[in-house]
């Protein structure tokens, strides 16, 4: 009986177990689609694997941008011929229960050197898009005290100017 059991639930965890890793392939794909994009400066590419809703933070307190402000920003840099160039070394993917959400996290070699980009990918008519993207440079902790007083002058005037306007 135990035998039994185990083939039926298996039957049901297997397209379960198998639906995870595919979409896990595809939105690892998409995301390496995405940084190709960048790096082979093909401007419609790049914002065409982004939701029309799509968010994406910099590394700059000041970049936050909506997907127009975004492709505004960004088409002078593609209009150079060649955007920015990421690799992801590791990623990480996480799903919603119903598997139509995914979390994101990715350690990237970037010209910046390592930085981590975290992001949530919805799926929506069968195609995998990017809502919020987080760009984010990684600072060693070994070295946080050296880097700290080189970030407080700009950023105290942009932390003055936030708490002004609340």
């Amino acid at each position: 009986m135990k035998k039994y059991l185990l083939i039926l639930f298996s039957f049901f965890l297997f397209p379960i177990c198998f639906s995870q890793v595919r979409d896990t392939l595809a939105i690892s794909k998409t995301l390496d689609r995405w940084h190709l994009a960048a790096g082979e400066a093909n401007f419609n590419n790049y914002f065409d694997l982004l939701h029309a809703e799509a968010i994406f933070i910099g590394t700059d307190a000041t970049e936050r941008w909506n997907k127009v402000e975004f492709m505004k920003y960004a088409k002078p840099h593609f209009d150079k011929g060649r955007a920015w160039d990421f690799k992801s070394l590791r990623r990480f993917v996480n799903f919603s229960t119903d598997g139509k959400t995914a979390w994101v996290d990715e350690l990237l070699d970037t010209q910046m050197k390592i930085c981590r980009g975290s992001g949530i990918l919805v799926l929506e008519d069968g195609k995998w898009l990017i809502i919020h993207y987080v760009l984010s440079l990684t600072i060693p902790n070994s070295i946080v005290d050296t880097i700290l007083p080189l970030k407080a002058i700009p950023e105290d005037k942009i932390i003055e100017q936030i708490r002004s306007e609340k």
